[in-house]
């Protein structure tokens, strides 16, 4: 059974950043693909970023240039660092486990709970 706990959400001012953690547990693959997806109130849950190999990454192209995908296979941890953030970023944001990359999030079998981010002006 795999597990994904985000972490490092909260509250932070237009300009300034962020670090998203999302911690494995359970049974993972080097392999996977693990996407980060947010979702706002009374939107749709859309791609953010991804990786797969600890060397492919892709973005979307609303935080391509200040959003930077990493993750330390040792830790089984996926990290989102957040730079310049908007208040358009605002939104609850999900880590997400499947076996390719994509930017579609029925192709991924495993989700987090969410942490908040929010971008004051």
């Amino acid at each position: 059974q795999v597990q994904l706990v985000e972490s490092g959400g909260g509250l932070v001012q237009a300009g300034g950043s962020l670090r998203l953690s999302c911690a494995a547990s359970g049974r993972t693959f080097s392999s996977y693909g693990m996407a980060w997806f947010r979702q706002a109130p009374g939107k749709e849950r859309e791609f953010v970023a991804g990786i797969r190999w600890s060397v492919r990454t892709q973005y979307a192209d609303s935080v391509k240039g200040r959003f930077t995908v990493s993750r330390d296979n040792a830790k089984n941890t996926v990290y989102l660092q957040m730079n310049s953030l908007k208040s358009e970023d605002t939104a609850v944001y999900f880590c997400a486990m499947g076996p390719v990359l994509t930017t579609w999030p029925n192709d991924y079998d495993y989700w987090g709970q969410g942490t908040q981010v929010t971008v004051s002006s």
